[in-house]
């Protein structure tokens, strides 16, 4: 396994490093024993997430972390979390890619559900981003250093001080504990691993918030290039309603995330406006209208009569009223 981690994450090497993967999952070789030796196969295979989509790995890495769905009960909760932005990456992702209209769509109805699980954006996250975007502080000047470590009179007052009333909490100590016994009672031990334990929690808190708040990150970036990767394919008449309807969804979901992602999200979803107006406006090669296969239906049986007992042009009520 090793080997292969050493090798899958070359571009070139890829398609031959995740067969073995494969054949690693297949055989039954990734088992509670060896288990983060093959997610570090799949940790180095998405060293870099933007590799997953480019065309000539694009099918591998779908077979590969597809097939990987079947032993993600052997990971932990965080190695659970990171697969499943992968799965974003390298599954998703790249089934918007296709040119099967039901795989694109089932990819696009996935994407929605996932925008709508996030939780709304925080003032925290904002702060997040902003000290990520932001350019790293200036240093201090060597003049400020300089006069840092000029020592001044109200400093050496204040350490007089300091050391004058360490030395009276010593003598204090001394007189209420002259021979040490203190340190030999049992209660002192026993506070001190209780204060010890209380800071390995907090510690441990601080860590798994912190590990939620990367993963919440890495989801929402994941999320926002499908919808890019979506976006792009606009052109394509058959996959257009399923983006109108995903866009606008990302778009009345757009709390969810981040400032800088949110100017994204209205950026795009202004794009496929305008794309939406040329296309119902604007004139094709042949002279018709460019619309989608749905409304040129619509437009044409909106001037059409169906009868409340026969079929279409029987008479009767207009077609608007069941096709909107």
């Amino acid at each position: 396994m090793q080997k292969i981690t050493s090798h899958i994450g070359n571009r070139s090497k890829f398609s031959k490093a995740s067969k073995l993967a494969l054949q690693l999952i297949e055989a039954g070789s990734v088992k509670p024993g060896t288990v983060s030796h093959f997610f570090a196969i799949l940790e180095a295979s998405m060293s870099s997430p933007g590799a997953c989509n480019d065309p000539s790995v694009r099918a591998d890495y779908h077979t590969l972390f597809g097939a990987a769905q079947g032993v993600t009960e052997l990971f932990n909760q965080q190695q659970k979390n990171q697969f499943d932005i992968w799965l974003l990456h390298a599954v998703v992702a790249n089934d918007l890619f296709t040119d099967d209209s039901f795989v694109f769509s089932k990819a696009v109805g996935k994407i929605k559900d996932a925008i709508s699980a996030l939780p709304m954006a925080t003032a925290d996250d904002y702060t997040d981003e902003a000290a990520a975007l932001a350019p790293a502080s200036k240093t201090s000047t060597p003049e400020n250093k300089t006069n840092d470590n000029v020592p001044t009179a109200a400093s050496h007052s204040l350490t007089g001080d300091s050391t004058h009333a360490e030395v009276s909490n010593s003598r204090e100590e001394e007189s209420s504990d002259p021979f040490g016994l203190d340190d030999l009672l049992d209660h002192k031990p026993k506070k001190c691993e209780k204060a010890q334990e209380k800071t390995v929690a907090a510690l441990n808190r601080k860590a798994d918030e912190e590990e939620s708040n990367r993963f919440l990150k890495s989801r929402r970036e994941a999320l926002l290039k499908c919808l890019e990767i979506a976006a792009r394919r606009y052109r394509l008449p058959w996959t257009q309603t399923a983006i109108d309807i995903f866009a606008k969804h990302a778009y009345d979901n757009v709390n969810r995330f981040t400032k800088h992602q949110r100017d994204a999200i209205e950026k795009l979803w202004n794009s496929i406006k305008e794309q939406q107006i040329r296309r119902k406006q604007g004139k094709s090669v042949n002279g018709k209208l460019d619309v989608n296969a749905f409304e040129h239906l619509q437009e044409k049986y909106a001037r059409e009569k169906i009868s409340i007992r026969h079929a279409v042009g029987g008479g009767g009520r207009r077609a608007t009223q069941w096709l909107g």
